[in-house]
């Protein structure tokens, strides 16, 4: 029996995740349609689409009101997708409180109350939301017959707010084959940090830049990524008399990531909790870990559970404790090496793309052969 799943997904704009798409598409008895809006606005700026990985699927680029807007965008045209493709599983790729959510999940059962429904959840703080979040985050709960947890700390968030269907604790994106080791890209004069991500206090970039200024050891540091803190940090650099030895640079694409950490010897991942944020999963950790990059991270949220003993965990905002690890790996070739491979090992086998494809896919399985309504 063939089934026709719908994925409404802004993520995947970007290439790297496409390659999800078509691992999907190409399993037995699916027909994938994927919707994308033509981009996407944050902090970074303008993240257009990238038409990288879209063999096996149909993709339909439709408009956004509301971009950049988390919270309230919804693609207005959807109505019409969804009754020309007449979907058996409706896969929103968002959180259950968001506008598109609420939006995607009431239209679909108003078209066809038979159809199933699925949403995917991040969040790993327990929030209550004012109305109208909380409002449509309930009606979500009412129209879903099931939903994805990127973590457990997110499964555990749902239940606590009274989702009683089944969850499955699938990563969003697994890691795609492109990354892999390549010692070659290393410079074997000057130890290379790293850091991949956005520019805003929350990632705690701000720590890692005092810390290095305690390091009496050679290094030079590379800053990816763009966002609000881009001049403070700057200014930063500068006050602690770093400057010269941090290179700041834009996003590049999504297919360029795997040469920026094979450039690399350390990537740190320094993420400070806030009142309402904590590092939900921390996808730079596993594309790096698959590079043979070892890593040192923060115990913000789901970092420690992510790395395992396979990279370093400093407290998060402690400048002295971070120094000292950064210390000990710029001075031992052989430990890095050690994290390295081990990194390399637990992102196979915990985080690559082709278990996420196999996890999703059996849980579309499950969900198709049920009654509505029911408990899988």
């Amino acid at each position: 029996m063939r089934m026709r799943v719908l994925m409404l997904s802004k993520a995947c704009i970007v290439g790297q995740y496409q390659t999800k798409l078509t691992s999907l598409a190409a399993k037995p008895n699916l027909d994938l349609y994927v919707v994308v809006p033509p981009s996407w606005r944050d902090e970074r700026g303008t993240i257009p689409l990238e038409r990288k990985h879209t063999d096996g699927y149909t993709l339909s680029v439709a408009p956004i009101r509301f971009n950049g807007h988390f919270h309230l965008f919804y693609y207005p045209t959807l109505e019409k997708i969804l009754a020309r493709v007449q979907p058996d599983i409706l896969h929103i790729d968002e959180e259950p409180y968001n506008l598109a959510t609420y939006h995607a999940a009431r239209t679909m059962h108003r078209l066809n109350s038979r159809a199933r429904i699925l949403f995917f959840s991040w969040q790993n703080i327990l929030r209550k939301y004012p109305p109208p979040f909380s409002w449509m985050e309930q009606r979500v709960y009412d129209y879903a017959d099931a939903a994805i947890a990127g973590s457990s700390e997110a499964q555990w968030v749902l239940h606590r707010k009274g989702f009683k269907k089944p969850i499955s604790i699938i990563p969003q994106f697994g890691i795609p084959d492109s990354f892999v080791p390549n010692p070659a890209q290393r410079d074997e004069k000057h130890i290379i940090i790293g850091y991949a991500g956005r520019l805003v206090r929350e990632k705690g970039i701000q720590v890692l830049l005092r810390a290095l200024a305690q390091v009496q050891a050679e290094w030079q540091l590379k800053i990816l990524g763009s966002g609000p803190l881009y001049a403070s940090l700057e200014k930063l650099a500068r006050e602690l008399n770093i400057a010269s030895r941090v290179q700041f640079a834009a996003w590049v694409s999504s297919g360029d990531m795997p040469n920026f950490y094979n450039s690399l010897d350390i990537l740190v991942v320094p993420s400070l909790t806030q009142p309402n944020w904590k590092e939900q999963f921390g996808r730079v950790i596993m594309e790096a870990m698959a590079c043979g990059v070892p890593v040192i991270g923060s115990n913000s949220g789901e970092i420690p559970h992510v790395l395992g003993d396979a990279g370093a965990v400093v407290p998060e905002g402690d400048v002295r404790a971070l120094a000292s690890v950064l210390t000990e790996l710029i001075q031992n070739k052989t430990r890095r090496q050690g994290l390295g491979s081990t990194g390399r090992a637990r992102a196979q086998k915990l985080f690559s793309q082709q278990r996420v494809v196999d996890d999703t896919y059996a849980l579309y399985e499950k969900l198709l052969h049920q009654t509505p309504g029911t408990v899988i």
